[in-house]
């Protein structure tokens, strides 16, 4: 065989290893891009309403924060104690100026001010940048609404004070944030609820774990970097 028939042969086996090699590295840079970045949903909602301690809160005064969002109320008797445990644990192991929560509640003729002091006190958040914030109901509804964030109908007895589990993280730059799944699409928003499995498939008041805690505990820290 002449050396150019050699030549040739080589070339044609290492030109498709070679774009099999590119194609697995782009591949492993793509799949790095989503676990390292956090995908931009849209800008946050403009709020402004009072905290515990009667002051008001808004969304410009949260810039230059990482900070999540949550829709709660203090008599909630079945996710918001298992939400606020979780916000708790976070808040214990962020532990910095540059954090906060936003708590609203979706009940404030119970959650006035006062009673959410009382309500912060309780649950132990210690953060100066954990506001729980209260107004007027209608607003809130709508509030809600532009989060794309579950929230009851006001004016529908059986589900006014239903609401959703899911959190929204917060950039310094007031944009919110989340990371990829593992098909690579954006989840939007974070859990705040319990689950049976480490999966975070089933759903439960007592489950033992927790997996959209540790993933927010990850972000966060990414956006505080």
């Amino acid at each position: 065989m002449s050396k150019n028939k050699q030549t040739n042969n080589k070339s044609k086996v290492i030109v498709p290893i070679v774009v099999i090699a590119l194609l697995f590295l782009g591949i492993g840079i793509g799949m790095g891009y989503f676990k390292k970045n956090l995908y931009t949903v849209m800008a946050v909602p403009n709020f402004e309403l009072t905290d515990q301690n009667s002051k008001k809160i808004t969304n410009k005064e949260m810039l230059g924060k990482v900070y999540l969002v949550e829709f709660f109320f203090s008599k909630c008797p079945t996710i918001c104690p298992v939400m606020n445990t979780n916000m708790k644990a976070i808040q214990n192991q962020i532990n910095d100026p540059n954090f906060g929560i936003i708590s609203i509640s979706i009940d404030p003729e119970n959650d006035t001010p006062e009673a959410l002091k009382e309500h912060a006190k309780r649950i132990g958040a210690a953060s100066p940048n954990w506001h729980f914030l209260t107004g007027d109901r209608t607003y809130i509804g709508n509030l809600a609404e532009q989060f794309n964030i579950y929230v009851g109908d006001k004016e529908d007895e059986g589900e006014n004070l239903n609401h959703s589990g899911m959190i929204a993280l917060v950039d310094q730059d007031g944009n919110i944030r989340c990371r990829y799944n593992k098909e690579n699409m954006p989840i939007l928003y974070y859990s705040g609820l319990n689950y049976e499995d480490p999966e975070g498939k089933i759903p439960k008041l007592t489950g033992k774990y927790h997996p959209d805690r540790e993933i927010l505990i990850e972000d966060i820290k990414k956006l505080l970097k």
